[in-house]
């Protein structure tokens, strides 16, 4: 089997934490959860790739 980058993990167990979470979420809820973190890292990067005085002159903005 081969090794992924976290370590010992391989892909039977890519393949059981993938079965573990369609049990516990279910098929109708995957979908929503993904989106919900998809839009949750995309913030982030745009995040960290804002400098950090733009953000705070964009809220002023938006106050006024």
């Amino acid at each position: 089997m081969t090794t992924l980058f976290l370590g010992g993990i391989g892909t039977g167990e890519i393949i059981l934490i993938v079965l573990a979470i369609l049990l516990l979420f279910g098929g109708k809820k995957l979908p929503e959860l993904m989106r919900g973190m998809g839009k949750g890292v995309k913030e982030f990067k745009d995040a960290m790739n804002e400098p950090s005085g733009e953000k705070k002159d964009d809220e002023k903005k938006e106050e006024k």
